[in-house]
């Protein structure tokens, strides 16, 4: 969230081509200036008094126009020099007013819209505003005793001359500085709106790109522990398959023949799996049958990993207890994932074993799956190996329980438990 107020942020300096753009005005503006300043003096149309000098004349009217190129590069400095230059041009009587008054509108316009301490702007244009109607005031006391006897001989109105006039100028000038002001105020507001939505459609991106990321690492996570989950027990299984043919080749054959047969039906399940999990990787959203011709392995198969072991060599068995109660599929994957790695984990590292017993419990609230060895372990609890991860990653993305470690009478135990959901309209 942006903690910004409106005095703290800067508005970014103009661009190379804005600053062209002044530069052409600025100078097209000054051209307009010389122009008018040769129409009036060719009218004659002195009306702030007897004019200067023919050079005089030209600076005045260049010193409060040609600051305008370098307007938008420092609002500031070219406010405060074509004010000054200004009120001098009116003190000095300089015939040119139109261009001047609308210059002097453009740096105040400009300085509200531009500048970046805004604190500075805000103090330095009602400065100037002030010292206009300063100076408008001092012309007006200053003119009155020259203005003709019969200058308002035509007034008819009820209000008197003199105060009519000075009304109507204030008025004027209050429109002329205030719209200025305004403006400057208004584009400054516009500048600072799009660069809130600027910065939050970043913000916005990035948050996607963040997203995306995550997701695409979570995926990969996902795959790794799938591959690992599925290579792993079925080489596992048929690395103790083949020692066991060899050991017996030439003193069993037919012992070694059925080892061989057990390699060759759990490297067929383990294509099996890697097959189904491809497919369902290649899947495209439109697919809507592509995953499901092979459904995921869930809970009901843990039997099949059981039977496996008992292949291995181990005596293992299966118990299941409680009533059977539909799972989300989730969860009955992991389930089924927890077991498996289990029994592979007690194939590779459990020295010695002979025995191994597997168990899932339907509890009220929870299906635990429960899987132990008498073998010695040869590696510790904590070991942050890709199976134990895989095993901790799955159960607690269910809410899960997970218990890994060497039982006390001896061996190895694997405990897993997930929640079920609760029941639409059970108790909460």
């Amino acid at each position: 969230m942006n903690s910004e107020t409106d005095d703290d942020w800067q508005r970014p300096g103009p661009t190379p081509e804005q600053r062209r753009v002044d530069v052409y005005a600025g100078l097209a503006a000054t051209a307009l200036a010389l122009f008018s300043l040769t129409l009036a003096r060719s009218t004659g149309a002195f009306v702030l008094g007897p004019p200067p000098s023919g050079p005089e004349q030209l600076f005045w009217t260049v010193a409060v126009t040609l600051p305008l190129i370098w307007r938008r590069r420092f609002p500031a400095t070219v406010t405060v020099v074509v004010s000054v230059a200004f009120v001098a041009a009116q003190a000095r009587a300089a015939p040119e007013t139109q261009l001047s008054s609308w210059a002097l509108f453009a740096a105040l316009y400009t300085l509200g819209a531009w500048g970046r301490d805004r604190r500075l702007s805000r103090r330095l244009r009602i400065g100037v505003i002030a010292v206009m109607f300063l100076w408008l005031g001092v012309y007006y006391v200053t003119s009155y005793s020259s203005i003709p006897a019969d200058a308002f001989a035509q007034a008819v109105g009820p209000v008197p001359p003199v105060l009519a006039a000075i009304v109507t100028g204030v008025l004027i000038n209050l429109l002329y500085f205030g719209f200025a002001y305004f403006f400057g105020e208004t584009a400054w507001l516009a500048a600072r709106r799009q660069h809130e939505v600027q910065a939050r459609a970043e913000e916005l991106r990035r948050s996607q790109a963040e997203i995306r990321e995550h997701a695409v690492v979570g995926e990969r996570v996902r795959i790794a522990r799938e591959l690992h989950d599925v290579v792993a027990h079925h080489v596992s299984v048929m690395g103790v398959q083949a020692s066991a043919a060899r050991r017996v080749f030439d003193k069993d054959p037919v012992k070694a023949r059925a080892a061989l047969s057990a390699i060759e039906e759990t490297a067929r399940t383990a294509v099996d799996e890697l097959r189904r999990m491809l497919g369902l990787l290649r899947a495209r959203d439109t697919d809507a049958d592509a995953g499901t011709r092979t459904g995921p392995a869930g809970i009901d198969q843990v039997g099949a990993v059981v039977d496996r072991a008992r292949e291995a060599g181990l005596r293992a068995t299966l118990g299941v207890y409680g009533d059977p109660a539909p799972l989300p599929e989730s969860v009955s994957q992991a389930a089924y994932r927890v077991a498996q790695e289990a029994v592979t984990n007690a194939l590779k590292h459990a020295a010695g074993a002979t025995t191994l017993d597997v168990r899932v419990r339907y509890l009220a609230h929870e299906v635990e799956v429960d899987v132990t060895d008498d073998g010695r372990a040869t590696r510790p609890a904590n070991a942050d190996g890709l199976g134990l991860v895989g095993m901790r990653e799955r159960v607690a993305t269910h809410g899960g329980a997970l218990e890994v470690g060497a039982r006390a009478g001896g061996g190895w135990r694997v405990r897993a438990r997930f929640p079920l959901p609760l029941p639409i309209g059970g108790p909460a």
